[in-house]
C-alpha cells in the first residue's frame, strides 16, 4: 500500500503536525535544527520508493503547536513525542534516522523505547559529553555563544555561529537542490530552536547504560566532508558503544544538501545490517 497522509496527533501539551508517504517498512526520519516535515521533503523523496517514511514537526515548528509558554522542553519531552507517534502508527520497530538534535532525539527514544526501533542511525549527535575536557568546553563555548549571538544581535548572529560549530558548507550541495528560502515561519522557528531547543541540547546527557543495554542496532555515523564536534561526538559514541562509525557523504547537513547520494547510503546501511 502507498500512504499519502497528512494528519496530526494530540500529545501531552502539544498538537503534533506529522506526513506519511511512501510504501514498505516504517522509516521515521528526524531532522536536525530547525527541520521540520517539509525540510526533509528532498530526502524523503529519494526513500519513499523502499520505505514508508513518517516526517513531523517537533512541537513548537511550523505546524505543531504548543499548548502555552513557559514549559520546559527537554530532550526527553521529543523522544516521547517521537515514542507517541510511532505508537498512533505501528505495534512493530521500525527504522529511524536521526541528524543532530534529531540524533539527540532517537538515542533518548533508543534508551527509552528500545522496542519501537529495530535500526536507529545517529548521524552527528551533539553529544559533547562524549568529547575530552578541552574539546567538549569548546564545543558547549561554542554553542553558549551562538545562543548569547541570538539574544544580543538576532538570528543571523546565532546561525551563523551554529554552522561554525558543526563546519556547515552550503556550497557543498547537489546541483538541483535549493537553499531553504528565508519567510516569516522559518525565522519563527529558529528562534524557537535557540530559545529552547539548543539549551535542551546543552542539559542532555545519555543513557548510555540504557544504550548498552538495548537491542536496537545502533549506528554511529559521521559526514566524511569535515570534522566539527557533531562529527567527533558520533566518534566517541560510537568508541562508548563498541560500534563502528559509518562515514555518509557530505557534512553535517547533508541530508538537506545532499538528499540523493545521503538516501543511497542510508539504504545502504539499513539492508546491511538487517543480514
Amino acid at each position: 500500500m502507498n500512504a499519502a497522509k497528512d494528519n496530526s496527533l494530540r500529545v501531552d501539551g502539544a498538537t503534533l503536525f506529522y506526513r506519511v508517504r511512501g510504501s514498505g517498512p516504517m522509516l521515521l526520519i528526524l531532522p536536525g535544527g530547525d527541520g521540520d516535515a517539509d525540510t526533509a521533503d528532498a530526502l524523503r523523496h529519494e526513500l519513499i520508493d523502499r520505505y514508508m517514511v513518517i516526517t513531523y514537526d517537533r512541537r513548537g515548528m511550523s505546524r505543531s503547536k504548543i499548548d502555552g509558554p513557559g514549559q520546559s522542553l527537554t530532550i526527553a519531552t521529543h523522544s516521547d513525542d517521537a515514542h507517541r507517534l510511532l505508537a498512533a502508527l505501528t505495534n512493530q520497530p521500525v527504522f529511524v534516522f536521526g541528524s543532530s538534535i534529531g540524533a539527540l532525539i532517537g538515542l533518548d527514544l533508543v534508551a527509552r523505547h528500545p522496542e519501537q526501533v529495530a535500526i536507529f542511525v545517529a548521524h552527528e549527535p551533539p553529544a559533547f559529553e562524549l568529547l575530552p575536557d578541552e574539546e567538549r568546553n569548546r564545543a558547549m563555548q561554542l554553542q553558549e555563544g551562538a545562543e548569547d549571538a541570538f539574544r544580543r544581535e538576532g538570528i543571523a548572529a546565532g546561525f551563523k555561529k551554529f554552522v561554525e560549530l558543526a563546519a556547515v558548507d552550503y556550497n557543498d550541495r547537489e546541483p538541483e537542490v535549493a537553499l531553504p528560502p528565508p519567510t516569516s515561519q522559518r525565522s519563527a522557528n529558529l528562534s524557537f530552536f535557540f530559545t529552547n531547543d539548543s539549551p535542551a541540547v546543552r542539559r542532555y546527557r545519555l543513557d548510555l547504560a540504557a544504550l548498552h543495554e538495548s537491542a536496537t542496532r545502533i549506528v554511529p555515523a559521521i559526514g566524511s566532508a569535515a570534522e566539527s564536534a557533531p562529527y567527533r561526538a558520533a566518534e566517541g559514541l560510537a568508541a562508548r558503544l563498541k560500534e563502528k562509525v559509518v562515514a555518509f557523504p557530505g557534512g553535517h547537513t547533508a541530508w538537506l544538501l545532499r538528499p540523493k547520494a545521503f538516501a543511497a547510503k542510508l539504504v545502504d546501511v539499513f539492508n546491511n545490517r538487517l543480514k
